[in-house]
C-alpha cells in the first residue's frame, strides 16, 4: 500500500465522457481516459481494507487492493498478472461492467469509491500498448479435445482457460464473427469491436480454433459434436426475448431491441443492409419499452440515428435517487441509474403498462396506448401486486423497441436434439461442476443462469472450464 492516506487527500476523479454534441454524431466509444499520472493517483486511493468488499462483490473474485497497488507503483506487468488471475477479459469488464466492486468499496459509504473499473481498463490497455501481453502457449499440449458452443463472454472464458491448461479447444459460433452479444448486442459506443478482435486474435495465436457461421443443431448436429470431442460446453446465451403480446404487436415498426442493436453493429462493421430491412430511428418518435441497460443502449442508438424524440417507459416504480435504505452498503444499491445515453436525450417515465399499439393508415405503428399502474403491497403475503388505475393515455411513436429482457435459451435445434434437464426457469440445469444431465456436456453463462452480466458470464465460463478439466482428468 504505497499511500495509506491517499483516500483522505485525493478525491475520486472519473475520466468522463466525450461532449454530447460530438459523441452523438458517431459510434465511437463515449468514455474518455485519464493520463497515467492521474490514473496512478486514483489507484492510490485504495485503502487495502482489512475486509475488501470489492473482492466479495465481484463474481470473478477480483483482488483490487493487490492490482491497484501495482498500478500505483507503475508496475503494469504485475498489475495485469494479478488482474487476469481472476478475470480473463478485463478489457471487456473495464468497459461494460456496472462495477459491482465499486458498490462494495468502503469509500462508497461516502459515495467516493475508488475508480476500480476505469483502473482495470487502464491496466489492460497499457499492457497491450507496452507489449506486455504476449501469446501464452501451454508447456504441454494434451490430446483431449473440447468443443465450446457459443463465443460470448462465458464461451470465451471457458475456451481461454481450457486452452491455457493444454486442451485442444474449438469454439463454434453461429454468427459471422466471435463475441456473442459483446459483438452483436452491446453498441460500439460502449465497446469498440476492435477490442474483441484483439483478444480473439491473441486466443487464436495461443491455439484456440474458431469456427464461425456454423449453427450447432442445424448445420451440424450436437450428436456429431459429442461424438467428435471429449467434452462439450454449451454457452449459447439466453436468446429468447421477452415479448409483449398485446393488440398491434405485429404492426410494422415494432421490433425487439436486439433487432435494432444487432443490425446497427453490423452496419458499423461495414455490412450492407437492404433498404427494406433497415431499422432506422431517423426522423421518428421512438418509444423504448423497458428500463434496463438494453433499453439504454436503444436510446443511445436511436439518438445517433437521428431520432426526432426518444421516450423510455418502465412498468416498475422509479428507483430512489442517491440512497436506498432497502439496499445498504455493501450490497448492490437499487437506485436510479442515468447512463451516458440518457444524458444524450430521453424522456424517462415509470409506472406505465403498455396496452396496445395503434396503426396509421399504412399499417405502421403510429402511437402506443399506455395505462398508469400502481404496485400495492399485500399485507398478508408481503408481495407487491400490480394494480391498474384506468388512467390511459397515448404516446406518439413510429418506432417501438421492446427491451424487456430475455426468458430462456433458444431450444430449437441444439437443445431440442440434446434434451438436457432444465431448471424451474427453463434454463439448462447444471450441477456444482457446471455439468448438464447429459454425460460430458457442460453449460455456462446465460444458458444456465438466465440473462445476466458479462462479469457473471465470465465467472460461469471459468467454473465450467474447471469442471471440464476435472471431468477429463477423471476420465483418462
Amino acid at each position: 500500500m504505497g499511500n495509506p492516506t491517499a483516500f483522505l487527500s485525493i478525491d475520486r476523479k472519473e475520466a468522463g465522457y466525450r461532449p454530447i454534441s460530438d459523441r452523438i454524431k458517431d459510434f465511437g466509444e463515449v468514455e474518455q481516459t485519464l493520463n497515467p499520472e492521474d490514473r496512478r493517483l486514483q489507484a492510490s486511493r485504495c485503502m487495502e481494507c482489512g475486509v475488501p468488499f470489492c473482492h466479495w462483490s465481484c463474481p470473478t473474485g477480483s483482488r483490487p487492493p493487490e492490482w491497484q497497488d501495482r498500478l500505483f507503483k507503475n508496475d503494469i506487468r504485475g498489475a495485469y498478472t494479478i488482474l487476469t488471475q481472476t478475470n480473463d477479459f478485463p478489457e471487456f469488464t473495464g468497459r461494460v461492467c456496472p462495477a459491482l466492486c465499486e458498490k462494495g468499496c468502503v469509500l462508497n459509504k461516502s459515495h467516493q469509491p475508488v475508480t476500480i473499473r476505469e483502473n482495470e481498463a487502464a491496466i489492460v490497455e497499457r499492457a497491450f500498448l507496452e507489449g506486455i501481453i504476449q501469446p501464452f502457449l501451454p508447456k504441454v499440449r494434451l490430446t483431449k479435445t473440447v468443443a465450446v458452443i457459443g463465443s460470448g463472454p462465458a464461451g470465451l472464458a471457458c475456451a481461454n482457460r481450457l486452452n491455457r491448461a493444454g486442451y485442444q479447444v474449438t469454439v463454434y459460433e453461429k454468427d459471422e464473427a466471435p463475441g456473442g452479444l459483446l459483438r452483436f448486442g452491446i453498441p460500439d459506443f460502449k465497446l469498440n469491436k476492435s477490442v474483441i478482435d484483439r483478444r480473439v486474435k491473441l486466443m487464436e495465436e495461443e491455439g484456440v480454433k474458431f469456427i464461425c457461421g456454423v449453427k450447432v443443431g442445424s448445420d451440424i448436429t450436437i450428436k456429431e459434436i459429442i461424438d467428435k470431442f471429449d467434452a462439450v460446453c454449451i454457452a449459447i446465451g439466453s436468446g429468447v426475448p421477452r415479448n409483449l403480446n398485446v393488440e398491434g404487436r405485429d404492426l410494422k415498426g415494432v421490433h425487439f431491441a436486439l433487432e435494432l442493436l444487432q443490425q446497427q453493429n453490423r452496419v458499423v462493421a461495414g455490412s450492407e443492409i437492404p433498404a427494406g430491412e433497415r431499422i432506422s430511428a431517423k426522423g421518428k418518435n421512438v418509444l423504448v419499452i423497458g428500463g434496463g441497460d438494453t433499453g439504454s443502449d436503444c436510446v443511445g442508438t436511436a439518438n445517433r440515428q437521428g431520432a426526432r424524440s426518444v421516450t423510455q417507459i418502465e412498468i416498475m416504480p422509479k428507483p430512489p435517487v442517491g440512497e436506498n435504505p432497502a439496499t445498504p452498503w455493501p450490497y448492490w444499491p437499487v437506485v436510479l441509474k442515468t447512463s451516458s445515453s440518457h444524458e444524450e436525450g430521453c424522456d424517462r417515465r415509470w409506472l406505465l403498462d403498455t396496452r396496445k399499439f395503434i396503426a396509421d393508415d399504412k399499417g405502421r405503428v403510429s402511437s402506443v396506448e399506455v395505462e398508469e399502474v400502481e404496485w400495492i403491497k399485500d399485507e398478508a403475503t408481503g408481495r407487491m401486486n400490480l394494480c391498474h388505475t384506468g388512467k390511459v393515455s397515448t404516446i406518439k411513436a413510429e418506432l417501438v423497441l421492446l427491451a424487456m429482457g430475455f426468458t430462456n435459451p433458444v431450444y430449437e435445434g441444439l437443445l431440442d436434439e440434446l434434451k438436457p434437464e432444465l431448471d424451474a426457469r427453463k434454463n439448462v440445469k447444471v450441477d456444482a461442476n457446471q455439468m448438464t444431465s447429459v454425460d460430458k456436456v457442460f453449460a455456462a453463462g446465460d444458458a444456465s443462469t438466465g440473462a445476466s452480466l458479462v462479469v457473471r458470464c465470465i465467472a460461469s465460463g471459468q467454473k465450467a472450464a474447471a469442471g471440464i478439466d476435472k471431468y477429463l482428468k477423471d476420465h483418462k
